[in-house]
């Protein structure tokens, strides 16, 4: 009882930080199945807005680096313990998976900018044989990394207060999904990548098959 009553703040705040940006999550979810169900067009779930973000070689990256590519998105950070390596391994197997025709880029996000320096993210990225020509790992200021992950991507992160943290590790709570960017930067897919019930294997031929798509717009 008394574990549960210590639980108890935790669960509220991190139910409230989340419980907006799921439900939109949702309703593009399922959206984005019921399309892929009855074959129809993709629809636009929203405008990408332009950043400035920096890159794993700390170059400066802004939406025109991206302009006429199909992208695939994610966000985690790289001393997660938790979802994280999971999500980066999938993203490995989508780079391997894409193409040699293929002109998509994959994007990761940290949303723990004060570690994930350029360097951390590059080192970060070479554990996955990230391919730095199709695979670009991005940091900046935690509002510009808000407003591109959040504001435009539909990726939530929330912090993990100090004193209710498990562990060192135990820093954010954020999506697990995968979203798909058009060559017009409108965002047209969401992946549930982790969920109960959720089988990579059976995730990655359709996100294969909408990046495909998508490039033949």
């Amino acid at each position: 009882m008394a574990e549960n009553l210590r639980q108890l703040p935790r669960t509220i705040w991190l139910g409230f930080g989340l419980l907006t940006g799921l439900l939109g999550l949702a309703y593009l979810v399922s959206l984005a199945e019921l399309n892929r169900a009855h074959h129809r067009p993709l629809p636009v779930l929203g405008q990408i807005a332009d950043f400035t973000l920096t890159n794993q070689n700390g170059q400066v990256t802004t939406l025109a680096d991206l302009s006429n590519h199909v992208w695939v998105a994610d966000i985690i950070f790289t001393r997660c313990a938790g979802p994280c390596p999971r999500m980066t391994k999938q993203m490995e197997s989508l780079q391997a998976a894409l193409p040699t025709t293929s002109q998509a880029k994959l994007v990761t996000l940290t949303t723990d900018p004060d570690n994930d320096t350029p360097p951390v993210m590059k080192k970060y990225g070479e554990r996955f044989s990230a391919d730095s020509n199709r695979w670009t790992f991005l940091t900046g200021t935690k509002k510009e990394i808000a407003a591109l992950a959040g504001g435009s991507l539909k990726l939530s992160a929330v912090p993990v207060k100090p004193e209710e943290q498990k562990d060192s590790a135990d820093l954010f709570i954020h999506t697990t999904i995968f979203v798909v960017v058009d060559k017009h930067a409108q965002l047209r897919g969401v992946f549930e990548t982790g969920g109960e019930g959720v089988e990579w294997t059976n995730v990655k031929p359709h996100l294969l098959k909408t990046i495909r798509q998508l490039e033949n717009e």
